[in-house]
């Protein structure tokens, strides 16, 4: 990305520059004693369901605000999606075991890479030690992305819940160019801050540190649905740009709806509306579950989207459910294709089927199974080695729970793989409250992270 603006400090392009173009390895397991640092990525959330009731929202509709607990997603549903190009441009480097360097990634890599040549991020193997850790670091100044990122032309541009990017500096004070609006969570050094409302331009990040080296992370509050942002650079002040921490080794994918984009996650109870103000995906149950596990997380959830059926019973509720958008960098533009080898998962959590039977109109057992038997066969073919769990809740229950889990179930026993598998969370009860359309609040994300974490904790050894 030769259009990324560091101000602060002197880097002529030719230093920014390297030829590499080695792509990611599968991950491997650490190995030589005690993994390094734990996660430096924060998680991204993933997609929630909406309630019932309540048509669709968003950018270009109006929120569904009623339902009962077991509608689907709503909401951001029907809003005028992300845009943007492929990212495409950069490699991303190579997997570091133990702690060990990785290959130099190209400049502004995908997600996983890093501008100017960082080490690229190792992965804890199947069946491999139990210890979190971080791979190898650059010694380069550069940026490390988190989630699916479009670095192709002169600025950076993301959509997806939680997608983000990570620096190290010197100095005592950060601000950040950023395009598109949207809010952030903003993280210094471990320590998370008020959340950054961006204005198209220059936005303060933080001021007054310590003089010495910082980091700071930016991750995406908000959903696709709201629009895309675009990173265009980052103003250190007198400060400097420095070698971007070891990302963890350890990497998970969540692939959802609503619920794991955190809609209304924040918001006061169910009788609220969609709103970005009350979305965070930070404080969802994927995020949680990632940073529990010192892990990076990459989220691709899309509110009122299922597997077959979207949300709602109007005439086109069938037409590009959620599989027609996965394998896009920017969700809303076709030929936004991602590059699967930037970031290869140890785990994929799959946690689609909500809107499928929120409403009336909901698919046969032929229609479900043989879609999302479809879906899962896609995820092998591009992740050859990771564990796939498949999930549905909490806010499915009675009968439509048990159809959703009974599909499932039927799905992934007609696979027969061993790495792929069914675990079961339970419907929310209203003992912690809701979130807005009748989402789940921020204490049954806990439960849920709860839940997925002890999944992947049996199945990975982590």
């Amino acid at each position: 990305m030769r259009g990324l603006k560091l101000l602060g400090q002197s880097l002529s392009l030719g230093a920014l520059l390297l030829a590499c173009t080695e792509k990611p390895s599968e991950p491997s397991s650490p190995t030589g004693g005690a993994a390094g640092t734990g996660a430096t990525g924060g998680g991204a959330g993933t997609s929630a369901a909406g309630g019932s009731g309540g048509s669709a929202g968003g950018t270009g509709g109006a929120a569904g605000t009623g339902g009962a607990a077991t509608g689907g997603s709503g909401g951001a549903a029907a809003g005028g999606q992300a845009t943007g190009g492929a990212g495409t441009s950069g490699a991303s480097g190579g997997i570091g075991g133990s702690g060990n360097a990785g290959t130099g990634g190209a400049v502004m890599a995908g997600s996983g890479g890093t501008l100017a040549g960082g080490a690229g991020t190792g992965g804890a193997g199947n069946g491999g030690s139990s210890d979190a850790g971080t791979g190898g670091g650059s010694t380069e100044p550069g940026l490390h992305f988190v989630g699916r990122v479009d670095d192709s032309g002169q600025s950076a541009r993301f959509a997806w819940s939680g997608t983000g990017v990570v620096a190290r500096f010197d100095g005592t004070s950060v601000a950040v160019e950023l395009g598109g609006g949207q809010e952030y969570t903003v993280v210094i050094d471990g320590t998370v801050g008020p959340k950054l409302v961006a204005t198209n331009g220059m936005n303060a990040v933080a001021s007054g540190l310590t003089a010495g080296p910082h980091t700071v992370e930016l991750y995406r509050r908000t959903e696709a649905a709201e629009g895309e942002s675009e990173l265009l650079g980052f103003d250190f002040g007198s400060g400097t740009l420095l070698a971007p921490p070891p990302a963890p080794t350890r990497r998970l994918e969540f692939i959802g709806d609503s619920i794991t984009c955190g809609y209304g996650n924040e918001g006061a109870d169910m009788s609220c509306p969609f709103s970005p103000q009350t979305e965070n995906h930070y404080l969802t149950y994927a995020a949680l579950t990632a940073r529990t596990l010192q892990a990076e997380l990459s989220t691709v959830a899309w509110s009122g989207k299922g597997v077959v059926c979207n949300y709602g019973d109007a005439a086109d509720s069938r037409t590009n459910p959620f599989p027609t958008y996965y394998d896009r960098t920017l969700p809303n533009q076709a030929n936004s294709t991602w590059d699967f080898s930037k970031f290869v998962p140890d785990a994929v959590v799959v946690n689609l089927g909500t809107n499928d039977f929120s409403t009336t109109s909901d698919p046969s057992e032929t229609e479900f199974v043989g879609a999302y038997r479809a879906f899962l066969e896609h995820l092998r073919a591009v992740y050859p080695n990771a564990h796939i769990l498949c999930t549905n809740g909490p806010m499915l229950s009675g009968t439509d729970l048990t159809t959703a889990r009974s599909y499932i179930a039927s799905a992934v026993a007609a696979l027969g793989d061993p790495k792929i598998s069914a675990f079961d969370i339970d419907a929310q009860d209203g003992s912690d409250g809701y979130g807005c359309d009748w989402h789940p609040s921020l204490e049954r994300h806990e439960k849920v992270a709860a839940v997925v974490t002890a999944a992947l904790r049996s199945k990975l050894g982590w």
